[in-house]
């Protein structure tokens, strides 16, 4: 609904100010005044029309059990987790150094920029682990980012102890460097446990890395993705990861895209990022490079030619009622992906030869979600929950067409098999057979609204012990530079025992 208020923080003192979402030119605007320092307006959507249909899709909230915070100064400064806080850890990122084996022109969060060195011990890490799995929901995932989490002397250690502790999906952040200069290490982490590759991948063309990185690299991504592909006894599961900047490399979204589709055997997805800027900007470099979900999906629309469209993207809490639905049936307490809906969206394609066709071509997914969130309200609470459920589920596939689907998928054979077992086997299956689409758009402190915050579900541990969403972590309070500081050493303390090696 627009025009709506909400509470935002001021880009220069960080003060909680209000903030007011309104359309304009068929654009969704946040705009906000600091009493000190001014107005400050910027684009939070770049499409009114798909920001709506996004907003359709808003779930209930779903808290942790075990808070560890009170509520005492306002949203996002509470963190811990918080009383408040309406999601819970759905993906949980551990940097376990901030040093790097590149020394790209825009970061500014690594060791050299910094001045000290951030880098958790392998007891840190694993208590950090053991303090996720107290949660209640318990999370998913576990993802190792840095810094490069890859030169961590304990890295392969921490992925063998957070797979032996049961998370679904142990991953890694990484810029590809070590995995193209060492031919075993891609099968080293799949022996360790790791799930999934997210690789950081500017685009195809080697002008963007050397604006970007300082380097050319895209022989290295190549070489990377090639190591993951040749691990046994099955291709390491990569996610191409771009950070895409307007003027800088959203011509390369199609090319990304056409990429994986040429590496599908071992590209399972492609997490597009939009830029999220880092301290102050100046207005006009900000309106030039600003890039929203909206115009990724316009821009990956064009790019294909109308293959996959705007319609096609849906908010990632889309899928509540299907854990709300499985919950029913098997009692058992589950995280759901409660997230603001304007945080992300996603969709899938399913890429068979020459032809590639998205999962809305051959899914009514309105009418089956829909279906869904009906179905999962009739059966709360219910004695018979699971035999209840599983009768009315299975009319869901009427929302397949079989007839337009990928030859030789038998999507209703998978549902039906999800439906009875509802095990993390036949979701793989699915996503084995998918190219996942997705873009999550992380804040900054010009398109900055607490009720997103609020609703974040990818949380960063610390060694002190707090989970704080992604969006407070890196932006808004900066607990990252607050953390880093507590736990770090002086990088001429470092170079004093380690050398030159790795910074």
């Amino acid at each position: 609904m627009l025009p709506k208020k909400t509470i935002s923080l001021c880009p220069v003192c960080k003060n909680r100010i209000e903030a007011d979402v309104f359309e304009r030119d068929k654009k969704v605007i946040i705009k906000k005044e600091c009493p000190e320092h001014g107005i400050f307006e910027d684009v939070y959507w770049s499409d009114s029309e798909m920001f709506l249909k996004a907003e359709k899709w808003e779930s209930r909230e779903q808290k942790v059990k075990n808070p560890k915070y009170p509520v005492v100064d306002g949203c996002p400064f509470d963190c811990g987790l918080c009383d408040v806080h309406k999601t819970p850890t759905l993906l949980a990122n551990i940097d376990i150094t901030n040093r790097c084996n590149l020394r790209c022109p825009i970061c500014f969060a690594n060791a050299n920029a910094s001045g000290y060195v951030y880098e958790p011990s392998y007891k840190e890490v694993v208590a950090m682990l053991r303090l996720l799995w107290e949660n209640e929901p318990k999370p998913y995932a576990v993802q190792f980012s840095g810094g490069e989490p890859t030169i961590h002397p304990d890295f392969l250690k921490m992925v063998k102890t957070a797979r032996e502790m049961g998370f679904a999906q142990v991953q890694v952040a990484t810029n590809g460097i070590k995995l193209a200069e060492d031919e075993n290490f891609a099968q080293q982490m799949l022996d360790a446990g790791l799930h999934t590759v997210y690789l950081q991948f500017d685009g195809i063309d080697e002008r963007v890395y050397k604006i970007a990185r300082g380097k050319n690299l895209f022989d290295v991504k190549k070489k990377a993705v090639e190591a993951c592909r040749n691990t046994k006894p099955k291709p390491l599961s990569t996610v191409l990861v771009p950070t895409v900047v307007n003027g800088v490399n959203d011509d390369q979204i199609g090319k990304i895209f056409w990429f994986a589709v040429e590496n599908i055997d071992v590209i399972r997805g492609i997490n597009f990022q939009p830029v999220s800027f880092a301290g102050r900007i100046n207005e006009e470099d900000r309106k030039k490079q600003r890039f929203t979900i909206p115009d990724l999906a316009s821009a990956l629309e064009k790019e294909t030619d109308g293959l996959i469209k705007k319609s096609d993207w849906y908010p990632v809490p889309c899928v509540v009622p299907l854990f709300e639905m499985a919950s029913a049936m098997d009692g058992v307490y589950r995280a759901e992906f409660t997230i603001h809906p304007h945080c992300g969206m996603a969709t899938y394609v399913f890429v068979r030869g020459d032809e590639i066709i998205p999962i809305t071509r051959f899914v009514d997914v309105d009418g089956f979600l829909e279906d869904a969130k009906k179905i999962a309200e009739s059966i709360k609470d219910s004695k018979i929950a699971k035999v209840k459920g599983t009768a009315k589920a299975l009319k869901l596939l009427k929302y397949i067409d079989e007839k337009n689907a990928p030859e030789g998928m038998k999507i209703k054979e998978i549902i039906r098999e999800f439906l009875g077992k509802r095990d993390k086997g036949t979701l793989a299956e699915f996503h084995w057979r998918s190219l996942y689409l997705g873009s999550m758009h992380f804040q900054d402190l010009y398109n900055y609204d607490i009720q997103r915050v609020m609703r974040c579900g990818i949380h960063y541990v610390t060694p002190d012990g707090r989970i704080i969403p992604f969006c407070a972590y890196n932006t808004g309070p900066t607990y990252r530079e607050e953390v880093e500081k507590r736990f770090s050493i002086p990088i001429e303390e470092w170079r004093k025992k380690h050398g030159e090696s790795g910074l």
